[in-house]
């Protein structure tokens, strides 16, 4: 009797350990929501998936999960199940990303998680890959919103905007980092903070060009790698409260 106690002990245990995330398409059209772990152990959801306009999905990951979820724009998997199937946010694998090298292409904006900090949940909206669909991160226990609401694309400076779709409408506003990125000067880059800009010190967001339009119109996400300097990037949620997360797409702003 005691192990079989034990055992049952030891499984409830094991299913409070799990974390609950939902993400749910708000957007009036489909998209195609990617998930990516780093660590952590792989939760049993696919990753990538077709969401129809208004529908969710539910899954369990690990307590200890550290990983990436967003969205992709205008997929066709059929002629070219890679990087490029999508207008943004496409990644190696097509429509079930690659779990080694699926990290998606910029533009897109992250939904970031780690569960394994020290007693922390740490969780934010990052737009330092640019910035492709609305997103919110809620919760259920009454910790930070971490947002980006506004659509960033018809607006987004000029060298920086983009893709378009097939009516010219841009569904994408690249960061200042990913157009040097595809000028080739990442390597040194103050909007990258690499090489000699690569602390916060040498990296402050004066010198990233266009921070400010990311961040007075997202104040609640990551607006380039060190915005945590803002108070408003990085987010946190004590982990012995088991929070469960709902990424949104396409929230009401």
């Amino acid at each position: 009797m005691k192990s079989v106690i034990a055992l049952s002990l030891a499984m409830a245990s094991t299913a409070a350990a799990q974390r609950t995330m939902t993400v749910y398409n708000a957007c009036p059209f489909t998209i195609w929501p990617a998930l990516f772990t780093s660590s952590g152990g792989r939760p049993s959801q696919a990753t990538g998936w077709s969401a129809d306009a208004y529908t969710s999905v539910t899954f369990q990951v690990a307590e200890d999960w550290n990983g990436r979820i967003w969205g992709r724009r205008d997929c066709d998997f059929s002629s070219n199940p890679g990087a490029n199937s999508c207008l943004d946010g496409g990644c190696n694998g097509g429509l079930l990303c690659d779990v080694n090298t699926g990290t998606g292409v910029p533009p897109a904006t992250l939904a970031e998680f780690n569960f394994n900090g020290g007693g922390s949940d740490f969780y934010d909206v990052s737009l330092v890959d640019g910035y492709n669909l609305p997103m919110r991160i809620d919760n259920n226990v009454g910790c930070a919103v971490a947002s980006c609401p506004v659509d960033l694309g018809p607006n987004c400076p000029a060298a920086q905007q983009g893709p378009y779709d097939s009516s010219g409408f841009p569904v994408g506003c690249k960061s200042a980092c990913t157009v040097d990125a595809l000028n080739g000067n990442a390597g040194n880059s103050p909007n990258c903070c690499s090489g000699q800009y690569d602390t916060p010190a040498t990296c402050p967001p004066s010198g990233v060009t266009n921070y400010a339009y990311f961040k007075n119109n997202c104040p609640d996400a990551y607006a380039y790698a060190y915005d945590e300097s803002s108070g408003t990037a990085l987010w946190t949620c004590t982990s012995s409260s088991n929070a469960a997360y709902t990424v949104t797409f396409c929230p009401a702003s």
